[in-house]
Protein backbone atom coordinates (compact mmCIF):
# COMPACT_ATOMS: atom_id res chain seq x y z
CA UNK A 1 0.00 0.00 0.00
CA UNK A 2 0.96 3.61 -0.47
CA UNK A 3 0.25 6.20 2.18
CA UNK A 4 0.44 9.90 1.39
CA UNK A 5 0.76 12.37 4.25
CA UNK A 6 1.87 15.88 5.00
CA UNK A 7 -1.07 17.85 3.66
CA UNK A 8 -2.65 20.72 5.53
CA UNK A 9 -3.65 24.34 5.42
CA UNK A 10 -1.03 26.87 4.34
CA UNK A 11 -1.07 30.46 3.22
CA UNK A 12 -0.15 31.40 -0.31
CA UNK A 13 3.61 31.60 -0.60
CA UNK A 14 4.11 28.98 2.07
CA UNK A 15 5.61 25.51 1.88
CA UNK A 16 4.64 21.94 2.62
CA UNK A 17 6.41 18.64 2.21
CA UNK A 18 4.32 15.64 1.25
CA UNK A 19 5.48 12.11 1.94
CA UNK A 20 4.54 8.87 0.23
CA UNK A 21 5.48 5.74 2.13
CA UNK A 22 5.27 2.23 0.76
CA UNK A 23 4.21 -0.46 3.18
CA UNK A 24 3.97 -4.12 2.37
CA UNK A 25 5.47 -3.54 -1.05
CA UNK A 26 8.21 -1.59 -2.71
CA UNK A 27 7.88 1.12 -5.28
CA UNK A 28 7.75 0.11 -8.92
CA UNK A 29 9.91 1.66 -11.61
CA UNK A 30 8.13 5.01 -11.55
CA UNK A 31 6.63 7.01 -8.68
CA UNK A 32 4.39 9.97 -9.33
CA UNK A 33 2.35 12.64 -7.64
CA UNK A 34 -1.01 13.66 -9.05
CA UNK A 35 -3.56 16.08 -7.68
CA UNK A 36 -7.25 16.63 -8.06
CA UNK A 37 -8.85 19.95 -7.27
CA UNK A 38 -12.56 20.22 -6.44
CA UNK A 39 -14.63 19.90 -9.59
CA UNK A 40 -11.61 19.27 -11.78
CA UNK A 41 -9.95 16.28 -13.33
CA UNK A 42 -6.90 14.65 -11.83
CA UNK A 43 -3.67 16.12 -13.14
CA UNK A 44 -0.03 15.12 -13.15
CA UNK A 45 2.26 17.01 -10.80
CA UNK A 46 5.61 15.22 -10.75
CA UNK A 47 7.27 11.88 -11.38
CA UNK A 48 10.56 10.20 -10.60
CA UNK A 49 12.29 7.01 -11.66
CA UNK A 50 12.99 4.29 -9.11
CA UNK A 51 16.67 5.03 -9.34
CA UNK A 52 15.99 8.70 -8.74
CA UNK A 53 18.02 9.71 -11.76
CA UNK A 54 15.23 11.45 -13.63
CA UNK A 55 12.45 13.70 -12.42
CA UNK A 56 9.66 15.43 -14.31
CA UNK A 57 7.32 18.25 -13.39
CA UNK A 58 4.16 19.77 -14.71
CA UNK A 59 4.71 23.28 -16.07
CA UNK A 60 2.43 24.67 -13.36
CA UNK A 61 4.80 23.57 -10.57
CA UNK A 62 8.18 23.64 -12.27
CA UNK A 63 10.69 25.63 -10.25
CA UNK A 64 8.57 25.46 -7.09
CA UNK A 65 8.14 21.73 -6.40
CA UNK A 66 10.85 19.12 -5.95
CA UNK A 67 10.38 15.36 -5.92
CA UNK A 68 12.91 13.14 -4.18
CA UNK A 69 13.44 9.66 -2.78
CA UNK A 70 14.76 8.38 0.52
CA UNK A 71 15.80 4.79 -0.12
CA UNK A 72 16.49 4.00 3.51
CA UNK A 73 12.95 4.98 4.47
CA UNK A 74 11.39 3.75 1.20
CA UNK A 75 9.64 7.07 0.94
CA UNK A 76 9.11 9.59 -1.84
CA UNK A 77 8.74 13.26 -1.01
CA UNK A 78 7.23 16.24 -2.74
CA UNK A 79 8.62 19.51 -1.46
CA UNK A 80 6.21 22.28 -2.39
CA UNK A 81 7.38 25.87 -2.12
CA UNK A 82 5.69 29.15 -2.97
CA UNK A 83 2.30 27.47 -2.94
CA UNK A 84 -0.54 29.16 -4.77
CA UNK A 85 -4.31 29.00 -4.11
CA UNK A 86 -4.76 27.02 -7.32
CA UNK A 87 -2.65 24.33 -5.70
CA UNK A 88 -5.55 23.46 -3.41
CA UNK A 89 -6.28 19.82 -4.12
CA UNK A 90 -6.06 16.28 -2.88
CA UNK A 91 -2.58 15.03 -3.70
CA UNK A 92 -2.10 11.38 -4.55
CA UNK A 93 1.05 9.33 -4.91
CA UNK A 94 1.14 6.40 -7.27
CA UNK A 95 3.61 3.85 -8.56
CA UNK A 96 3.75 1.76 -11.69
CA UNK A 97 5.89 0.11 -14.34
CA UNK A 98 5.12 2.36 -17.29
CA UNK A 99 5.95 6.00 -17.83
CA UNK A 100 2.78 7.42 -19.31
CA UNK A 101 2.53 10.78 -17.55
CA UNK A 102 0.88 13.18 -17.76
CA UNK A 103 -1.60 10.31 -17.96
CA UNK A 104 -1.89 8.16 -14.88
CA UNK A 105 -2.61 5.04 -16.94
CA UNK A 106 0.82 3.58 -16.24
CA UNK A 107 0.35 3.71 -12.48
CA UNK A 108 -0.78 0.44 -10.93
CA UNK A 109 -1.05 1.42 -7.28
CA UNK A 110 -2.47 4.60 -5.80
CA UNK A 111 -2.42 5.98 -2.30
CA UNK A 112 -5.49 7.50 -0.65
CA UNK A 113 -4.38 11.07 -0.97
CA UNK A 114 -3.69 13.97 1.33
CA UNK A 115 -5.52 17.30 1.23
CA UNK A 116 -3.59 20.50 0.63
CA UNK A 117 -5.44 23.76 1.09
CA UNK A 118 -3.75 27.01 0.11
CA UNK A 119 -5.43 30.16 1.37
CA UNK A 120 -5.03 33.49 -0.38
Amino acid sequence: QLQASGGGLVQAGGSLRLSCAASGRTFDLYVTWFRQAPGKEREFVSGITRGGSSASYADAVKGRFTISRDYARDTVYLQMNNLKPEGTAVYYCATGRRRTWPSGDGMDYWGKGTLVTVSS
